[in-house]
């Protein structure tokens, strides 16, 4: 919050011009002591009467106690002793950074959160007027909205949906602050900090589900393998000429690996005639 002092440049100027034209005209003898401290008091008056806000801020004004208006951008004028500039608001949007520690979730999970809240001043009057401190005001406010959330929420959902989180507090906070003429745009979840020795039972269980599932998964795949080849059992029962085509096939593709060796049980050579196959096959490697 900007400070109310009457020290502006332009008034520190305009009281340098006229307290130097009253000494002139004293030391000239055109004016007497009565008047020069008359002068320099008229000065003082008229250089306390200007006041400068910045193009951001708005000046609450108030004469005699009582609120008036409000002032600015820019310089503005207001009559002394009588009026007075209570603040100057600031209306951009400002950021503040609120804590959460060792605040127990929904499932009593104690954690440390930390969060930023976007808040601007839309209705100065409001805001001068309804709340005596609002910065503070919206420290607090935000800092309990937090923890009220946080123990409505159990630890994975705090994990896992943050945005819903930072939704609901925006919300929360934005209801309690609007009657003040300030409205919370925005509210960021920055760390969720939670005790180590659940960090690493996490992170074990996380570990062990994965684990599962890759089990489940080839255990998916060993059952369509084993019904593939039921499937083809049942097109070789009857057809012994495909079941032999399809062990010469399997016969050629393992020896053109130069170096291979097959081994195969001795009930497939019966079944798939493949003692045959393999003695012409040795027999036409031999005439190569």
């Amino acid at each position: 919050m900007k400070t109310t002092s009457n020290l502006n440049p332009i008034s520190i100027t305009v009281f340098l011009i006229l307290g130097a034209a009253c000494a002139a005209l004293f030391l000239l003898k055109i004016i007497t002591l009565p008047l020069l401290a008359g002068g320099i008091l008229l000065s003082i008056l008229i250089a306390s009467s200007i006041h400068i806000a910045d193009q951001w801020e708005k000046a609450v004004v108030l004469r005699m106690g009582k609120f008036i208006g409000l002032k600015g951008p820019g310089p503005f004028l207001i009559i002394p002793i009588i009026d007075k500039v209570n603040n100057y608001i600031d209306q951009r949007v400002r950021v503040n950074s609120i804590k959460a520690e060792q605040t127990l979730t929904k499932d009593t999970v104690p954690v440390n959160v930390d969060a930023v809240v976007y808040w601007t001043v839309w209705d100065v009057e409001k805001a001068a007027l309804e709340v005596q401190e609002y910065e503070n005001a919206i420290m607090y406010i935000s800092q309990t909205g937090l923890r009220d959330t946080i123990g409505k929420h159990e630890l994975a959902d705090l994990l896992s949906d943050r945005e819903k989180i930072s939704s609901e507090l925006q919300i929360i906070l934005d209801e309690q602050t609007n009657p003040w003429g300030i409205t919370c745009q925005n509210v960021g979840i920055r760390d969720i900090i939670i005790p180590q020795n659940l960090a690493d039972a996490m992170s074990k269980q996380a570990q062990a589900q994965r684990e599962r599932q890759a089990r489940v998964i080839l255990g998916t795949a060993e059952t369509e393998i084993s019904e593939k080849f039921a499937e083809a059992s049942k097109q070789y029962i009857n057809n012994p000429v495909a079941l032999q085509l399809r062990g010469m096939n399997m016969l050629f593709e393992g020896l053109k690996e130069k170096g291979s060796m097959i081994i195969v049980p001795s009930s497939a050579l019966d079944s798939m005639n493949l003692g045959a196959i393999g003695g012409l096959t040795a027999l036409a490697n031999q005439k190569q």
